[in-house]
């Protein structure tokens, strides 16, 4: 399956434009401007850090309206003019959101903003004050996290648990201290007033990204092992991240009276809910940030390899991944499983931030194949995404770290229309030698170019990574 790639430019411009060898056709969307290259990479542009651009060679054309009538057809974006109740499991990926991201469906972009919100309370709750009795846990209760944490309609899901995952790591071997869980996500099903406005009931599942050290140390185990999480069928080419996997399947176990593997908590009470609501209609979304991401790939992989989605006389129920900055999780075993299990992944990303492109910064899906026909040796061994992409371009000098937050990403796709900001000279500065390089350098110059880029700005975010452990005293 291609993914497909829609990408936040940072050119503002308050129409659509289509840029191909054939003539252009323009439509107005007032608030979203989509330009379509030859590469079929699909640019979106809009308010942040976006100057304006200069009559050159290297600008954009001007832009000009068509009737909302030419703008999303109802045969190509059935989900713009219905109910979520009636479309929910095309904006659940059913078919792979087939014409719902060119245009960006303004469902879909509703949906992606409301699991990124829920997302946010994970973060929001972590208490990271060492002198706090809450140290490593949650600062609320369940029936109070999401209106603490300021999501817009607290009623519309119930927290039914809280998620610990322990890191399979040691700081300190001479002591041979126990590793201890830290909550790290919640289990949330929507109510029965927010059933009829979604179409379904609704079990959310989400994760936060890495905050601790041990968390740190955990995610630089990049080595892939098979996942074996189905006792009856191991699949040893099925492989993914050994840090994932451990922070997935270790358990508190060198205590009488310790926590499970975030792996057990996650499955025994998705079992309970979906035993509960029986009979209904029903979805399993997991949404995560970073290292989260990659524990909501596992799950949604774990739950579609046991069947534990399946039912005897009824469609099986979808479970379906928003990751949020997410990097690779497995190799191309683990996607193809993913793809025949049915697991439904929507990757929202940023073309600036570095994590995305980790692991397998070299080794990836980019180079298991001579050109595109012959597989290399060690293309079982490469890292591959999975899912459909949606890209976003953003970065700020001033700070780094915004590559990679959650809160910019969901800030990026939820934003309406072209801003009255600043100039960011640094950004048009980006564009400017990105048209330029296209202009000037083949594609292997060009890719140089790009790789350089990221690795710069993965130094950066380093750096301000390190500076924020030192400020939480992680270290």
């Amino acid at each position: 399956m291609a993914a497909k790639v829609f990408t936040q430019n940072p050119i503002c411009s308050p129409s659509l434009n289509i840029r191909d060898k054939t003539p252009q056709q323009k439509h107005n969307l007032g608030h979203l401007s989509l330009s379509k290259i030859t590469s079929k990479r699909l640019v979106v542009s809009s308010s942040i850090m976006s100057p304006p651009i200069p009559s050159s060679p290297l600008a954009l054309p001007s832009s000009s309206s068509l009737s909302s009538s030419q703008v999303i057809p109802p045969s190509r974006a059935p989900a713009a003019t219905l109910p979520l109740s009636r479309v929910w499991r095309e904006i659940q990926g059913s078919n792979n959101w087939e014409n719902l991201i060119d245009p960006l469906s303004p469902i879909l972009q509703q949906e992606i903003t409301r699991y990124g919100n829920l997302l946010s309370a994970s973060y929001k709750g972590f208490d990271l004050n060492p002198n706090s009795k809450r140290y490593l846990n949650c600062k609320y209760g369940k029936k109070n996290l999401l209106k603490e944490s300021g999501i817009h309609d607290p009623d519309g899901y119930q927290v039914t648990k809280y998620i610990y995952a322990t890191p399979d790591i040691n700081l300190n071997p001479i002591k041979n201290e126990p590793n201890r869980a830290r909550w790290i996500g919640y289990v949330a099903v929507s109510s029965d007033e927010s059933v009829k406005r979604l179409g379904r009931r609704d079990i959310v599942v989400t994760f936060r990204g890495t905050v601790t050290n041990h968390e740190w140390l955990a995610n630089l185990k990049s080595s892939l092992t098979p996942a074996r999480l189905d006792p009856h069928n191991p699949r040893p080419d099925v492989k993914v991240e050994s840090g994932f996997l451990g922070l997935y399947t270790s358990g508190e176990s060198e205590s009488k009276f310790g926590l499970e593997s975030c792996r057990e908590q996650l499955l025994s009470e998705i079992s309970r809910l979906m035993n509960k609501h029986k009979g209904e209609e029903m979805s399993i979304t997991l949404a995560g940030h970073s290292m989260g991401s990659s524990l909501a790939h596992l799950l949604a992989y774990d739950i579609a390899e046991l069947g534990m989605n399946q039912r005897s006389d009824e469609k099986a129920v979808p479970v379906t991944v928003f990751s949020f900055a997410g990097p690779r999780v497995g190799n191309l075993g683990f996607k193809k499983r993913c793809e025949e299990l049915g697991v439904k992944v929507l990757r929202i990303t940023n073309i600036n931030d570095p994590i995305t492109k980790l692991p397998g910064f070299l080794f990836n899906e980019n180079f298991r194949s001579l050109g595109g026909v012959y597989e290399l040796p060690w293309s079982c061994s490469c890292y591959t995404h999975v899912g459909v992409e949606l890209t976003l371009d953003f970065f700020d000098v001033q700070n780094i770290s915004c590559v990679h937050d959650l809160e910019t990403y969901i800030n990026l796709v939820n934003r309406p229309r072209c801003s009255k900001s600043a100039v960011n000279e640094d950004n048009f500065g980006g564009e400017f030698l990105n048209r330029t390089s296209e202009m000037m350098f083949g594609k292997g110059r060009r890719r140089a170019l790009h790789l350089t880029n990221a690795a710069t700005n993965a130094a950066y975010l380093l750096c301000s990574i390190s500076n924020h452990m030192l400020y939480y005293n992680i270290f």
